[in-house]
């Protein structure tokens, strides 16, 4: 089958590799019809992880059941799928109460990451724990909800979560730092959930226009510092007149982009800390902080030698005295996956506004290297097999 290799640093190339193959009764073979380059692949495809070269990249499958081991019940050979990002196999005590971003069996296992089970750009894929991992959804391949669909494998369910962890309800503001996919589902998430106004800080144009067209406002950070953009902008709003200057700010912030922000004032170097810092400026005393973008524990290329640990400075002091509450932590895609696929199905929901591309396997390499540059346009590449 054809399949997108990891080469190293920079560098994926498609090719010929071995089908996946039944190893466990328990396990499926899924024929992609569609899988999307997700930003956390970039972190892959950067050098940015301990992932070795020859490994299939990839987290976001929608396709067709082909074959089942004995033991699966729940899907059979035709069954339509996406199948969620963290493997995990529904039994353990973590899986149980909802946490399957961290089971304790495949100790936190996820597809085409650091670990044993393979990508999913590739036109086959093994599922372990195919009964719990596979989503089942109605429809046939290519119809309406394709591009939509394929976000419930990952995207879709990391922005909802991050307005989880930033604890949004209705009739609060919001403010997300990142216009990328993630960033994008998070605002659009806040939407759904009824926020009364949701800020979106990036700098791409072509982000940030998508950020406006559902209803969010962006914030170009290039015109000045973004948390003094937000405060203006709502000490302008006649809802706000007479509130505490204590309470100017937002009370849900969320960072969507993680340890690789680039520095505002210079973007040649990362600035992992920067949005916490402005979050923690931002967001009104008792508020709530949601990082969703991701920060791991190593870090190859990281330019100091605390964040090739993953050691962070961070305002702890003003984040106590202000009581912020802060989540963070993977996405346990299968707590929020069967309710978004029905706000989709329903009509309520339709994520894939924020796709920007669709490519055949081929055009996957110069897919990597345009979305790593942040290439005006490219928000969200789905390769399609079909």
């Amino acid at each position: 089958m054809k399949a997108v290799v990891y080469k190293g640093p920079g560098k994926v190339r498609v090719e010929e590799v071995n089908d996946p193959k039944i190893v466990h009764p328990g396990d499926a073979i899924i024929r992609l019809t569609s899988s999307a380059i997700c930003g956390s692949d970039l972190h892959m495809y950067e050098g940015r992880t301990a992932v070795k070269p020859g490994s299939i990249l990839g987290h976001e499958p929608l396709g067709v059941v082909e074959k089942t081991g004995d033991a699966v019940v729940s899907v059979k050979k035709g069954d339509r799928v996406a199948v969620t990002f963290n493997i995990a196999c529904g039994y353990c005590d973590n899986c149980v109460r909802g946490y399957t971003n961290a089971c304790l069996t495949t100790t936190a296992g996820s597809l085409g990451f650091v670990g044993p089970y393979g990508g999913a750009q590739a036109e086959y894929l093994r599922v372990p724990f195919a009964d719990f991992n596979c989503i089942k959804l109605p429809g046939t391949p290519g119809d309406k909800w394709e591009d939509d669909f394929v976000l419930l494998a990952d995207i879709f369910p990391t922005g909802f979560h991050a307005t989880e962890l930033a604890m949004v309800m209705p009739g609060m503001d919001v403010a997300v730092y990142g216009a990328g996919p993630v960033g994008l589902l998070a605002a659009y998430s806040a939407i759904l959930k009824g926020a009364s106004q949701v800020y979106v800080v990036d700098y791409i144009p072509e982000r940030l226009r998508k950020a406006k067209k559902i209803g969010a406002m962006p914030i170009d950070f290039t015109k000045g510092d973004p948390v003094d953009q937000i405060r203006t902008i709502k000490a302008g709003n006649p809802a706000n007149t007479g509130k505490d200057a204590m309470m100017s700010g937002v009370m849900c912030g969320i960072d969507a982009i993680g340890y690789q922000v680039r520095d505002r004032k210079n973007p040649r170097e990362e600035n992992p800390t920067q949005i916490i810092d402005d979050l923690v400026r931002l967001v009104n005393p008792t508020g709530h902080l949601g990082i969703i973008g991701v920060f791991l524990p190593e870090d190859p290329g990281a330019p100091t030698d605390d964040g090739k640990q993953g050691n962070f400075m961070i305002p702890w002091g003003k984040i106590w005295i202000n009581g912020l509450t802060i989540g963070t932590g993977v996405t346990p895609v299968k707590k929020h996956a069967l309710n978004l696929r029905d706000l989709i199905i329903t009509g309520k929901a339709k994520p894939s506004f924020i796709v920007s591309h669709r490519i055949p396997i081929e055009d996957a390499p110069e897919a990597y290297q345009k979305f790593d540059e942040r290439y005006d346009g490219y928000t969200k590449v789905v390769i399609k097999f079909e």
